[in-house]
């Protein structure tokens, strides 16, 4: 094997389980990777984030997209370009882009949801946009937002993300070593 794909290999080997993400490099070994972005919609929402990536399209089409369901269906024809479809949000989706989040494989989450329209969903898209903070993932929840994003030279340049250290949290419940205190054998002391 080559070089470049051994070390390619090596890099997606690696797991997120020491706080630690494969250097920001695209496969081949070169230059910064491209971004990981997931894209969701509420129905309200799909018009605003369809006429917003029409818009980027060109820097869109850059990097690996996802989106959940019916949202990714119509982003990948209006793009012309591949888009990761995973379930509907309502049966998963949101919690498969979580998933994919805490396993270290998205970058930016850009998430048009309806704050004018109850969700049957609603404890899927709060716990998504929890996970997308835990993991310290950038979130666009609107159009504004995401135009700041993804106009940041960050976008197109190396960006190694601060993992945050969960270690204590993840050892809250081991149970600690205590030492006790040394017993005098009570033999040893009427033996003299």
């Amino acid at each position: 094997m080559n070089e470049p794909l051994n070390e390619t290999m090596n890099l997606l080997t690696n797991t997120v389980a020491d706080n630690t993400l494969p250097e920001t490099q695209n496969l081949a070994g070169e230059g910064p990777r491209r971004k990981r972005i997931a894209l969701v919609a509420h129905d309200n929402k799909k018009p605003d984030l369809l006429e917003w990536a029409c818009y980027n399209r060109e820097l869109l089409i850059q990097h690996d997209l996802y989106a959940t369901g019916t949202t990714g269906r119509l982003l990948s024809e209006e793009l012309q370009t591949p888009v990761t479809c995973l379930q509907s949000g309502p049966l998963g989706g949101d919690q498969q882009i979580g998933a994919r989040i805490a396993e270290g494989e998205i970058d930016l989450l850009i998430f048009f949801w309806d704050p004018l329209e109850q969700q049957p969903h609603d404890p899927d898209v709060k716990a998504l946009l929890r996970i997308a903070v835990v993991w310290n993932i950038p979130v666009a929840c609107d159009r504004a937002t995401a135009d700041f994003v993804i106009s940041s030279p960050l976008m197109t340049g190396a960006y190694e993300r601060q993992l945050p250290d969960y270690t204590a949290h993840n050892q809250r419940f081991e149970p600690e070593l205590i030492e006790l205190p040394q017993v005098v054998d009570k033999v040893s002391l009427f033996v003299k």
